[in-house]
């Protein structure tokens, strides 16, 4: 839990910012990665497979919103998440 607190802080957009799309595709990012290293694993665990799957789809929708609204924005959090190379 201090682990989502501290990804709330560092990608809101302004005080009481806790569920912008920003701090969403954060939180998002985060579970992507324990995920994909529980997977690494654990190859046959299908249900967790399908939920990675969901998470990374609403990840990239998140992201084109992002995207379509502010290209700037779109730019530093892609860059600031290691998002694109």
């Amino acid at each position: 839990m201090e682990a989502k607190t501290k990804t709330i802080e560092t990608y809101r957009r302004h005080d009481k910012d806790t569920g912008s799309a920003d701090v969403q595709v954060a939180i998002l990012t985060k579970k992507i990665l324990s995920l994909t290293e529980h997977l690494k694993i654990n190859k046959k665990d299908f249900s967790s497979r399908r939920g990675l799957l969901m998470m990374v789809s609403k990840r990239r929708r998140l992201l084109d919103y992002i995207n379509r609204t502010d290209h700037k924005r779109y730019v530093a959090l892609t860059q600031s998440l290691k998002l694109r190379r």
